[in-house]
This record gives C-alpha cells, structure tokens and sequence, in this order.
C-alpha cells in the first residue's frame, strides 16, 4: 500500500491514451485519481472538472490520470462524450485500487458491496506520495488539487 513520503509501485495498465507505467512518467507530478464509474453523475462531473483545469496542470507539468474497474471500451466512450484530455485507466483486476487501498465496503441503498471508494493521490517528480485526498466530495476538489500543486 501507498503512503506519503514513499515511493509509489511502479503500477502499468492499459490506458484510453496507450499502455500507461507510472516508471515511465517520473519527472513529472502525477495526479491519479480512482473514481467508482463511467458514466455516473459524481464520476461525470469529477472528470469535467479535471479536464477544465487540465491547461493549468499541465504549466506545472503535472498529469492526471483517471482510474476506474470500467472496461478500457467503456473508458473509451465516456472519455469521448466528454471530451477529456488526460487518459483514463481500466483497472478490473483492482491492481491500482489494492496499491492505494481505494477498495472498501461501502453501503447503497441498505445493500453492502466492495466499492471504489473516490480518492486521489499527488505523486511527485520523483515518483513519492506527496498527497492523498480520500472520502472525496466532487465539488472543489479538482481545484484543491490544483492548488496543491502549486504550493509544491
């Protein structure tokens, strides 16, 4: 599991822009963020809000990438109907959600299911957790993201 001040484990997936290894990225700040999925109205305006500040985290040089258990098809299709810049990553076999600890139990509507539970994570240059956001709420949270960035 990931903590602050260590070195995150370098995690590959099949990404809506290519395959995607977070080795390959060192150099650059890393946003991931772990959303439950495609197409749900938190998750939809989670997404958004990245994309409409994603100019601004690329001054910092900084990436953002998505993460879900949705299919790298239905990635594709929510990454086009919204017209997102940065690349969503398909994680099914929870390999990402289990290296940030992002998979809880969660309760809907009386029902108990394992869950991805809405997270995010600021990774630095040098491939160290600097940040951690869990228990998100959706409004703000991108900017505060943003603005953590730019207090590094």
């Amino acid at each position: 599991m990931v903590a602050i001040g260590k070195s995150v484990p370098d995690l590959r997936g099949d990404g809506t822009t290519g395959p995607i290894r977070l080795r390959d990225l060192r150099g650059q700040p890393v946003i991931v963020y772990f959303y439950p999925k495609d197409n749900t109205t938190g998750c939809t305006r989670e997404a958004q809000d990245f994309r409409d500040l994603v100019k601004a985290f690329t001054r910092h040089k900084a990436i953002v990438l998505g993460v879900s258990r949705d299919s790298l098809a239905s990635h594709e299709k929510f990454r086009a109907k919204q017209k997102l810049t940065f690349a969503l990553v398909s994680d099914p076999d929870e390999t990402w959600c289990r290296a940030f600890d992002v998979i809880h139990e969660k309760t809907l509507y009386g029902r108990k299911f394992m869950g991805v539970v809405r997270s995010t994570f600021l990774i630095g240059a040098d491939g160290k957790l600097l940040r951690e956001w869990r228990g998100v709420k959706v409004p703000g949270h991108a900017q505060a993201v943003l603005d953590a960035i730019s207090a590094t």
